[in-house]
Order: structure tokens, then C-alpha cells, then sequence
């Protein structure tokens, strides 16, 4: 592998009393490092800002107003791009700030500037940090939580709505080898984890009506859950990438995946899946 994109979701981000999981962050940004001294490009889509807004402005809960949403937005990812500079300065690694709208993917010459900006990023050892520009465009603030209320696996390849799908297709948009998805959940289960003598799941070869079946939606504060990876895993699939669904509370978790450690669950794309 030379290039790599890794989404860190809200429930890595954040605690479950809604503040900074410094710790566990920390412990990332390290392992990010360490794979950077090692060679690999590591681009980073991020989610959190909205999160983080919600604690510096003291609400408890996620405002239903899809404005004091993108407030939230505003306020916490200027919090969000401290704290990785911060982090990331104690490793000697420089960061830049990406925010991205559906039109820079939809856009050709926007789309040849944002691949060109990453490329160039990247081969400076400079680790792009990538959010949906929440701000301006509601793709992601505005889509609904609830699996049941979206059409699952049907939508279309060329918008985003949510940072899922957003390190989906940049995979597929900037040929990087590997999406490493890290939530709060080990990977994908053979039923609900909370059932007794559920099964993780170590590897999917195909992402089928069954495999959709098993997600079981949406998991606190993140706007994705198990059926946004998995149509993630979908684009990046035909795209001929590979996908592993992780936690990311597991130790050293970055670094034993690319080591080829089974952790998670990964899914590998069959030569039937792969766009011509």
C-alpha cells in the first residue's frame, strides 16, 4: 500500500458524556505518524465539528434547527483543526485544512483542482485533514438518521451525505489503496451485536441485499451508522479499493492493519464488482 484514507467518526471524536476524547485521539494521530515515517500517505476525513460545537456552546442535544446545526458546524471545526495541529505538531507532521462541498466532485475543473491540491499535499508529507463544508452545504446536517427513511444503496455515486461516503469517494477520486472506516463498533455482525452469541464478521466478499440486512442503523451522535459504511464500502468496492470496518478504540489499530492484521471486518472487491 502507498496511499490510505482513514474517517474517523463522531463516536471517535467525542466521548459518550460529549466531550474530546483527547486520549484516544492522541493515540491515533501517533499512529498516523508512524505510518507517515514508514512511507505511506495518510489522508484523514474527519467527523466531529458539529460535536464539538455542541460542547463549547453547552447543548446536551443536537439542535433540531438545520441552521443552529451548521453553526455547530462553524464553531466546532475551527476546534477540530486545533486540536489535530496541535496533536500532529508534537509528531513534527504538518496538517492542512480540506472542506468540501458535492460540487467539487461534481465540477470537473474543481475536481481536477482538489486532486491536484491532495496529490500535491501528500507528496510534501503534509496529511490532509477532509470535512464536508457543513457551512454552506446541508448534504450531510440534513439527511436523514434513520436507515428506514433512506433508499438504501441507491443513491447516486456523485453527491456525498456524510463523511462515509465522502472518504468513499475520495479513495475512488484520488487512487489511494486502502479506506479505513473506525467508529465506536468493532465491525459487522452476523446480527445484532447485542444479541447473544453474535459473530463479527472478519471478511465480506460481496456486499448484497443480505449484508445490508445486518446494518442496524444509525449509533448516537454520527449522522451514519453500519448502512452508510456499507454503502460506502459499495463505492469504494467498484472502485476496486479495499474497505476494513474498524474500532477505533482498538489498540494500535491503524498500524496492525496495515501490517495485515485480521481486525474488523474487511471487505475486498471481486473482479464482478469492479467498474469498467
Amino acid at each position: 500500500m502507498r496511499r490510505i484514507v482513514v474517517k474517523l467518526g463522531t463516536n471517535v471524536i467525542m466521548r459518550p458524556d460529549g466531550r474530546v476524547a483527547l486520549g484516544l485521539v492522541y493515540g491515533l494521530v501517533e499512529q498516523v505518524a508512524a505510518l507517515r515515517s514508514e512511507g505511506l500517505e495518510v489522508l484523514i476525513v474527519s467527523s466531529g465539528a458539529v460535536g464539538l460545537g455542541m460542547e463549547r456552546l453547552g447543548l446536551l442535544t443536537r439542535p433540531t434547527v438545520l441552521a443552529q446545526v451548521q453553526a455547530c458546524a462553524a464553531i466546532g471545526q475551527s476546534r477540530l483543526m486545533a486540536l489535530y495541529d496541535e496533536a500532529f505538531a508534537r509528531m513534527s507532521c504538518p496538517i492542512a485544512q480540506v472542506l468540501l462541498t458535492e460540487d467539487d466532485f461534481r465540477d470537473p475543473v474543481r475536481h481536477a483542482n482538489l486532486r491536484a491540491t491532495l496529490d500535491a499535499l501528500l507528496t510534501l508529507g503534509v496529511i490532509p485533514i477532509v470535512n464536508e463544508n457543513d457551512t454552506v452545504s446541508t448534504m450531510e446536517l440534513d439527511r436523514p438518521a434513520e436507515p428506514q427513511k433512506r433508499e438504501l444503496g441507491k443513491r447516486s455515486d456523485r453527491i456525498f451525505g456524510d463523511n462515509d461516503k465522502l472518504s468513499a469517494m475520495l479513495i475512488k477520486h484520488i487512487n489511494a489503496d486502502l479506506l479505513v472506516l473506525l467508529s465506536d463498533v468493532d465491525g459487522l455482525y452476523d446480527r445484532n451485536p447485542g444479541e447473544p452469541g453474535a459473530k463479527l464478521l472478519s471478511h465480506i466478499p460481496e456486499i448484497d441485499d443480505s449484508v445490508l440486512a445486518l446494518a442496524n442503523g444509525s449509533n448516537g451522535r454520527g449522522r451514519g451508522g453500519m448502512i452508510s459504511k456499507l454503502e460506502s464500502a459499495k463505492i469504494a468496492l467498484r472502485a476496486g479499493k479495499q474497505v476494513i470496518i474498524a474500532n477505533g478504540r482498538t489498540p494500535s489499530v491503524l498500524e496492525r492493519i496495515v501490517a495485515g492484521e485480521t481486525i474488523g471486518t474487511r471487505f475486498t472487491p471481486s473482479m464482478e464488482m469492479v467498474e469498467r
